[in-house]
């Protein structure tokens, strides 16, 4: 594989890191799945550029991001509206662009949405640690430099393809796929786990009533402030944990466990949000009021399954 230098960071911003679908196989060894914590717009980033699934892109939280281009590249943006631009000319995102050697791609802070995600034509390359790029910092794991760093200043990112090498694949996503951030949040719950250990209160206001985003939140777990949630079970033998679990400590505040989460945990559960509907939950502001409702198995199950035949991911 011919490597190139695609961009030099000039400006890293607050977190900025490298981002495949994640490390799997490995949570026996207590490894973190990592991986794009809002799939779907990481998922169409790469289409847009022709990627297959699983290349890895550029995860741009709260923005502030400065690159200067060091060959033409195919690029697309998805996710949040961070306010990017080329040399300083506005970028469309959920669209396919170029960049031309030696122009500045930079991102001002949040719009819509809190992460925007940057793809190129090919990928982009790096150390892959146990089958996978996918940056987990708490584990110094992934990144360009395999060591779990986010981007910082001087440093050069690697790809495969330059502009003339790979057409994209699409110049730009149908509007009905591209998310409003600026709506309303309902998160769609699979009622599980310890789920008949909580008073039927707690139930009731876990899904009737307003949650707002706490502000120590982060890629390992969102955590909520509302009505306290009453369960019967103060402690568990450690289970294993999955993406989306709706975990209870004492406090009585829940915490989403989300991509960088640990492997295994004590808490009682409540249930299970959706994979997509962690997509949406990633996008969320500190601050910010989500809801829930309650969605059967097989809903949820279907609803996945069409996102993943978007990318040839099932039959």
């Amino acid at each position: 594989m011919h490597l190139i230098n695609a961009f030099k960071v000039l400006q890293p911003g607050p977190f900025t890191t490298l981002q495949d679908a994640g490390r799997f196989g490995v949570r026996h060894l207590g490894i973190s799945q990592g991986g794009a914590i809002d799939l779907y717009s990481w998922a169409w980033a790469n289409y847009l550029v022709g990627n297959a699934w699983g290349a890895a892109a550029l995860e741009i939280t709260f923005g502030g991001l400065k690159l200067q281009a060091c060959h033409d590249l195919y690029l697309a943006l998805s996710g949040a509206e961070l306010g990017a631009e080329i040399d300083g000319h506005s970028v469309e995102p959920w669209t396919t662009v170029c960049i031309h050697r030696g122009q500045i791609l930079s991102f001002n802070q949040p719009r819509n949405g809190l992460r925007a995600y940057l793809a190129i034509a090919g990928g982009f390359q790096g150390k892959p640690l146990l089958g996978s790029l996918a940056t987990v910092y708490r584990e110094q794991l992934g990144g360009p430099q395999g060591d779990g760093q986010p981007l910082a200043a001087g440093d050069h990112l690697q790809a495969q393809a330059v502009y003339s090498s790979t057409q994209p694949q699409a110049a730009k996503i149908p509007s009905i796929e591209r998310p409003d951030y600026s709506q309303p949040v309902m998160l769609d719950c699979i009622i599980g786990a310890q789920a008949d250990a909580f008073s039927a209160t707690s139930l009731f206001n876990f899904f009737n009533h307003k949650w707002t985003i706490d502000n120590h939140s982060d890629r390992m777990g969102i955590r909520l402030n509302g009505p306290l949630l009453s369960c019967s079970i103060s402690n568990l033998i450690s289970e294993g944990l999955t993406l989306g679990a709706i975990q209870v400590p004492p406090n009585g505040q829940p915490i989403i466990l989300m991509n960088d989460r640990q492997t295994i945990g004590g808490y009682p559960r409540l249930g299970n949000i959706t994979p997509l509907s962690c997509a949406r939950l990633a996008q969320c502001l500190p601050g910010q009021h989500i809801n829930f409702r309650a969605i059967p198995l097989e809903t949820a199950f279907r609803q996945h399954l069409r996102f993943l035949r978007q990318f040839g991911q099932v039959k």
